[in-house]
């Protein structure tokens, strides 16, 4: 026999609206996730700028994040925080951000190392800068692991988690050049 109390958990969890999670940049649709981007397209959910879509949405409404290869198109002085304290914000208690980001360390090594040919650095350089595909395809912002953990830190992120994969989209998360993944793939979550 069902209490009331049960019963009325029931119905809540019968009549809570699906989980809002949030796909910044993507193009595919995924079921599950509401697509955000700059530019419009057949798939595109919320039309705007990431420094700017936050202001569509709520306190603590969003239960996930998803940004890859994003972040360093941001300039690292007053767009980046802001924008950070804006989708922490948003987040949920508890809520996810699931962030992928050229690992500066790794592709400066990879510049670097004796055996890069002109070619191969030229590409990393690109990697690096933004490839200019487009005139949102710059890149102004740089990051490993301990830089991005600082800024997520003051954002109001209480901890990271650096994974390999996140096995969401297929993207930039999941490139590799000579055999190292190009990005560094974490998982912040809210205070």
């Amino acid at each position: 026999m069902q209490t009331a109390t049960t019963a009325a958990a029931t119905i809540a969890a019968a009549i809570a609206p699906d989980p809002l999670r949030l796909h910044i940049g993507g193009e595919a649709p995924k079921a599950g996730w509401r697509i955000v981007n700059v530019q419009d397209g057949p798939n595109v959910d919320y039309l705007g700028d990431v420094t700017e879509i936050a202001s569509q949405f709520a306190d603590a409404s969003v239960d996930a994040i998803y940004a890859s290869h994003i972040l360093e198109h941001l300039g690292y002085d007053k767009a980046l925080p802001e924008t950070l304290s804006q989708l922490a914000r948003i987040l949920k208690p508890d809520g996810k951000f699931y962030i992928a980001v050229p690992d500066l360390g790794v592709l400066s090594r990879l510049f670097a190392h004796p055996k890069a040919d002109l070619s191969m650095r030229f590409h990393l350089m690109r990697i690096i800068f933004g490839g200019r595909t487009d005139p949102y395809d710059v890149h102004v912002a740089g990051f490993d692991q301990e830089i991005l953990g600082m800024f997520l830190s003051r954002a109001g992120f209480k901890r990271m988690e650096r994974v390999k994969a996140f096995g969401l989209f297929d993207d930039a998360s999941t490139v590799e050049v000579a055999g190292n993944c190009i990005s560094l793939n974490v998982i912040a979550y809210k205070q």
